[in-house]
């Protein structure tokens, strides 16, 4: 399933910045970055989790916030892509 991962981390203090980091290289590790705090994942019910146990290990909840949009298996009807930053098929093999 497609799920949409957003974050929004206080980069005011030096763990913030820290904890910001952590939480990109975590997102990579599932999915792709299609905004500076969005990422498109592709993963199965168990994998979703495991990332939302990770990153809530993570993250500050009385200054961050997470949230995860679940799309489903048909999301080619679900996103529409406008602008500037090609959009990339998260299913498909990134070749460059």
């Amino acid at each position: 399933m497609l799920v949409l991962v957003t974050y929004d981390v206080q980069t005011t203090t030096e763990s913030g910045k820290k904890r910001l980091r952590r939480v990109a290289k975590k997102c990579e590790e599932y999915g792709i970055r299609v905004q500076n705090s969005v990422f498109e994942c592709i993963v199965d019910s168990t994998q979703l989790r495991l990332l939302e146990i990770a990153l809530e290990e993570i993250i500050d909840p009385a200054t961050d916030s997470l949230r995860f949009y679940r799309l489903g298996n048909n999301h080619e009807t679900k996103v529409k892509h406008l602008g500037a930053k090609p959009a990339l098929k998260v299913d498909q093999p990134l070749i460059f």
